[in-house]
């Protein structure tokens, strides 16, 4: 199971980046804000969602497992999605779905069970 966040941690954390989230010409917050916006919502994800079938990656900042099924332990794993750390947070917010995100070629998702993340999103909406 993923590190426990508390609820109204994983909330500030996406509160101190809403501005850039929410409009395009924000700068982008300082990098520690930001990976602790996308740390907080990917382990909230994998908490909501434990498993270990789906791999769910935002470089640099985090990799967790999530979705029941079978566990991945070495090498590629068969689910794998995959999208920049802004691209996450607004899936996690629910700004953008992943079928939006993903028809803009903003989120890359392989295997067949990738697409399950969708149900457990958004984590929070702004």
């Amino acid at each position: 199971m993923a590190k426990s966040i508390d609820p109204a941690q994983m909330r500030a954390a996406v509160l101190a980046v809403r501005e850039w989230l929410t409009d395009d010409a924000a700068p982008e917050p300082p990098r520690r804000t930001v990976a602790d916006a996308v740390r907080a919502t990917a382990r909230t994800l994998a908490n909501d969602a434990p498993g270990g079938s789906v791999e769910v990656r935002v470089p640099p900042f985090v990799a967790v497992q999530c979705i029941d099924g079978p566990r991945h332990t070495r090498g590629t794993p068969p689910n794998v999605v995959e999208c920049a750390p802004r691209v996450w947070l607004r899936l996690a917010t629910g700004l953008i779905t992943v079928a939006e995100a993903t028809e803009a070629a903003d989120l890359t998702a392989s295997g067949s069970r990738a697409g399950e993340i969708a149900q457990y999103l958004p984590l929070l909406r702004l």
